[in-house]
């Protein structure tokens, strides 16, 4: 559960900023949308008006021009009508026109523009078109569209929305903890077999998803180690030998010199006539230790008590041994008698 918060809780959050982000946005253009389609109404309805309008008004009957308004706000959307005169006098209205819409106040809107005018029953949409008769205007016709039904579909399209991003939400996060779960499922597994006998030989040869190599690496770095360490313990399945002794203090001391420092030293150069033999003194301890030595290389420091000693050694007085197969080096030491 707490895996799968992880991922839903930032999704959650994610998809709430971007629908309070797309709702203000979706509500503009909404009313946008409504606005141009009640201006293509109202002046659609104008053309309509004009030619009946314009014999009404000549003939100055107001019964017949109030029944014919009232036959034209028959639409669902048409709130109200008003016709002004040149003068800015209101002449003929609906019942349903507001008085706050005089003639005078709406004297700045040229014929063709449109209004949204606020009013405590809500926001009524106003256009002005001219009436004329035979080339000459006779007034101006107010057109009132009804916009609440704006702000309804307004409200129910926030909903629409809301549930969309609410099941969005849904899907989304059941793919995701799905897809979370899987992934873990298969990182688990991985490591799982990374860790039997059969996922342990992968260095040579068997594979794994890429996103596990360097775990994979850190694993068989530590079996390794923890191998090293078991065999180390388990001395009674140790066959020792200098092979062996050199695996195991190139393992646990990897990167350090081995110094040995004695009296008697390992190889002894003589010279005998024209010649300069080596000998290797009977000693117990060369002969315990010099196999550690050939095994693990290092330096052997010791007295240099040999008649050719000297004229081995390099400017460091350092000469290589065995001199059949060298693998590591004696630093002689040049004593007094007395020191020595």
């Amino acid at each position: 559960m707490r895996l799968s918060l992880r991922f839903i809780l930032p999704l959650l959050l994610v998809l709430g900023a971007v629908a309070y982000s797309v709702v203000p946005l979706v509500d503009s253009l909404t009313l946008k949308w409504f606005t141009r389609d009640l201006e293509s109404r109202s002046k659609l309805l104008a053309s309509t008006m004009e030619v009946p309008l314009s014999d009404l008004v000549a003939t100055r009957s107001r019964t017949k021009i109030f029944a014919y308004f009232h036959k034209v706000i028959q639409d669902e959307r048409l709130y109200a009508l008003g016709f002004c005169d040149m003068q800015q006098r209101l002449l003929y209205q609906t019942l349903t026109y507001p008085d706050q819409l005089s003639c005078e106040s709406l004297a700045h809107l040229t014929p063709g523009s449109s209004e949204v005018v606020e009013f405590a029953q809500g926001p009524l949409h106003v256009v002005v078109a001219t009436i004329q008769a035979g080339g000459k205007i006779q007034g101006r016709l107010m057109l009132v569209h009804d916009m609440s039904f704006v702000h309804q579909r307004s409200t129910d399209t926030k909903w629409y929305i809301f549930y969309l991003f609410v099941g969005l939400a849904a899907v989304i996060s059941a793919v995701t903890v799905l897809v979370a779960h899987l992934s873990w499922r298969g990182w688990v597994a991985g490591v799982r077999a990374m860790l039997t006998k059969t996922g342990l030989p992968t260095e040579r040869g068997q594979t794994h998803s890429p996103e596990l190599h360097p775990v994979a690496q850190d694993l068989h770095a530590l079996v390794r180690e923890l191998e090293a360490d078991r065999r180390m313990r388990d001395e009674s399945q140790i066959t020792w030998s200098p092979a062996s002794l050199k695996t195991i203090l190139h393992e646990h001391l990897s990167g350090d010199e081995i110094l040995i420092v004695s009296n008697r030293q390992p190889y002894i150069h003589n010279r005998r006539g024209q010649k300069i033999e080596v000998s290797l003194p009977a000693s117990g301890l060369v002969s315990a230790l010099e196999p550690v030595m050939r095994a693990c290389s290092g330096v052997w420091i010791a007295h240099g008590n040999g008649s050719a000693d000297r004229e081995v050694v390099d400017s460091r007085d350092h000469v290589r041994v065995p001199p059949d197969h060298p693998s590591y080096d004696i630093r002689r030491i040049w004593l007094s008698p007395d020191e020595e």
